[in-house]
C-alpha cells in the first residue's frame, strides 16, 4: 500500500490570503501615519515655520514603560473540568470518518493532569507524529546550538576535489535557500574551494563521499514508491535542497549524492566535470567548509514542514552522538534510548526511522502527549524548539489550510504536528484554551478509510473544541 505524506511548500489558501491581506492592510495603515508625522516634521522645520521662540515650548506626554507585545498566559486560567471535556469531545472522536475511534490523550500541561484518555496507552501506528519523538531526541542528545559541517576536501589527483556530506540535506543551491532559512549554500562552498586550489587548476572529477551515513537508504516498512517521492528520499550523508529535484518543488531524487557533487561541479563552473560516489583520501587538505543553522532550528523545520528527510538525518545524528551505527536500526535505538535518559516511558515504542514514514512504527499516544507536555513545560530541558516547530493552524507548516474554519477558535490557539499514511491520521500539539489554559493533545486514528479531506477535518475539529471551550 502506497503512503501519504506531502510535505515541502504549502499551497496558498483561502484563509492563509486572508491572514496576509490583514497584515498588508496594517502595515500599510503604519506607513501611512509615519508619513504623516514626517510631514508634519518637515513642516515645522521649514525656514518659513513659525519661530519656537514665539510660542510655548510642547510638552511631550509620558508614555511609561512598553508593555511586551506577547502576553504570558494567565497563570490563575481555570483549567477544563475532565468529566465537562469528555463529554463534549466524545461524539467528536467517534464520528465516522475517524473509523475504529481515536486513541486520545490531553493533558493540562500546568498541572500535569490527563484530562481525556481514550486509549492512551495503546501502541498505534503514528504517521508523522513520531517526528516529536525525533525532535525531543536530536535536543537532548546534541546540543540545540549545534551545527552540522560539509566540507570538501582535495582529491587523490590534483584535478579532483572531494565532497564530505555531512549529514545536512538543508546545503542549498540556491542563495538564500528557497525551503531552509539560514542554510549553508553550494555557492559559498565553492567560492572557498575556488581560492584555496592552486592557481591554474581546473577541476575534471568530483568525487561525493557519503560515507558518514551507513546500511540501506530507505527503512523497513517503507513502501517501494515513497523514495523517491515527493515527499520523501533514499536517507544519505550528501544532498542539496533537501534532495529536492528542483529548489522549492516537492519531487525527489533517487540519487541525492550524485545531485549533490553535480551541484558542487556547477558552482565551480564545470558542470561537464565527471561526478561519481567514493570516498576521501586519507589526511586530505580541507578545500572549504560551510555549517548549517542550529540544529534548534533545523528540528524546527522538520517538524513544520514534516520534512522526512531531515528528520531521518537528524535521527543519524543522535545515533552517531550516542555511539551506534548511523543506519535506521541504530538510529531507531537511539532516539528511544535518548527519550528513556530523558525520563520519558518507551516501553511501548517501535520506531524503524526517524521520521515515522515507516509503517511498522508503533507508539502510544499518551508518549507524544508527554514529550509536548515536557517541551511545553520546560521538563525536557532544551526541548522548547518542539513547541515553536509545531505548525500554527491556518498560519503556516502543514496547518497553513487546516484548523482556521471555526470562527470560535482564536488565531494561533491551535498548533499541532500533522501525522499521515494511508489509513492513518494524527495530529497532536498545544492549544490554549478559551480561558487561556494551556493544554497538550495527541489524537491518533488508525484504520481510516476515507481519501484524508474528512478525517483530517474530523481532527481539527477536536482540536478546535479544545481551543473554544472552558468545559467548566
Amino acid at each position: 500500500m502506497g503512503t501519504i505524506a506531502p510535505s515541502g511548500p504549502t499551497t496558498v489558501t483561502p484563509s492563509y490570503r486572508r491572514l496576509r491581506r490583514r497584515l498588508l492592510v496594517s502595515a500599510l495603515a503604519v506607513l501611512l501615519v509615519a508619513a504623516l508625522v514626517a510631514g508634519g516634521v518637515l513642516f515645522l522645520t521649514r525656514d518659513d515655520a513659525p519661530d519656537a521662540a514665539a510660542g510655548p515650548a510642547a510638552v511631550l506626554p509620558d508614555v511609561g514603560d512598553p508593555a511586551p507585545v506577547l502576553a504570558a498566559l494567565p497563570s490563575d486560567a481555570p483549567a477544563p473540568d475532565p468529566d465537562v471535556l469528555a463529554a463534549e469531545l466524545g461524539p467528536l472522536l467517534a464520528v465516522p470518518a475517524l473509523a475504529r475511534g481515536v486513541n486520545a490523550e490531553v493533558v493540562d500541561v500546568a498541572s500535569g493532569e490527563t484530562l481525556v484518555d481514550q486509549g492512551a496507552g495503546d501502541p498505534v501506528t503514528p504517521a508523522s507524529t513520531a517526528k516529536l519523538l525525533t525532535a525531543v531526541a536530536a535536543l537532548t542528545a546534541l546540543d540545540p546550538d549545534d551545527t552540522l559541517e560539509t566540507t570538501v576536501v582535495a582529491g587523490a589527483a590534483p584535478d579532483e576535489v572531494v565532497l564530505v556530506g555531512g549529514g545536512d540535506p538543508t546545503l542549498s543551491t540556491t542563495s538564500p535557500s528557497l525551503t531552509y532559512p539560514g542554510a549553508a549554500t553550494v555557492a559559498d562552498l565553492a567560492a572557498q574551494v575556488l581560492a584555496a586550489l592552486p592557481p591554474g587548476t581546473t577541476v575534471s572529477r568530483v568525487v561525493v563521499d557519503t560515507s558518514l551515513f551507513e546500511g540501506p537508504l530507505t527503512a523497513e516498512g517503507w513502501g517501494p514508491e515513497d523514495a523517491p517521492s515527493g515527499y520523501a528520499a533514499p536517507v544519505t550523508a550528501a544532498a542539496v535542497d533537501g534532495a529536492r529535484v528542483a529548489p522549492g518543488e516537492n519531487a525527489r531524487s533517487g540519487q541525492p549524492g550524485t545531485d549533490a557533487g553535480r551541484a558542487l561541479a556547477e558552482a565551480l563552473g564545470v558542470p561537464d566535470a565527471a561526478v561519481e560516489l567514493g570516498e576521501a583520501p586519507d589526511g586530505a587538505t580541507t578545500l572549504g567548509s560551510v555549517r548549517s543553522a542550529p540544529v534548534a532550528r533545523l528540528v524546527e523545520q522538520a517538524l513544520s514542514q514534516s520534512d522526512n528527510l531531515l528528520a531521518d538525518s537528524l535521527a543519524r545524528h543522535v545515533a552517531l552522538a550516542r555511539g551506534l551505527p548511523p543506519t535506521f536500526e541504530g538510529s531507531a535505538e537511539a532516539v528511544t534510548g535518548a527519550l528513556a535518559d530523558a525520563g520519558l516511558d518507551t516501553t511501548d515504542v517501535e520506531l524503524y526511522d526517524g521520521s515515522g514514514l515507516s509503517r511498522l512504527d508503533l507508539v502510544t499516544p499518551d508518549l507524544l502527549a508527554d514529550v509536548v507536555t515536557g517541551a511545553a513545560d520546560g521538563s525536557l530541558p532544551g526541548a522548547s524548539a518542539v513547541v515553536s516547530g509545531l505548525a500554527v493552524a491556518g498560519y503556516d507548516g502543514t496547518l497553513a489550510d487546516r484548523g482556521d474554519a471555526d470562527p470560535a477558535t482564536a488565531p494561533g490557539a491551535v498548533r499541532g504536528k500533522t501525522g499521515t499514511l494511508l489509513g492513518v491520521h494524527a495530529l497532536a500539539g498545544t492549544v490554549v484554551t478559551a480561558d487561556g489554559r494551556l493544554l497538550a493533545y495527541a489524537l491518533v486514528a488508525n484504520g481510516t478509510t476515507g481519501g484524508g479531506g474528512p478525517e483530517e477535518a474530523a481532527l481539527d475539529a477536536v482540536a478546535a473544541a479544545l481551543a473554544s471551550c472552558g468545559c467548566r
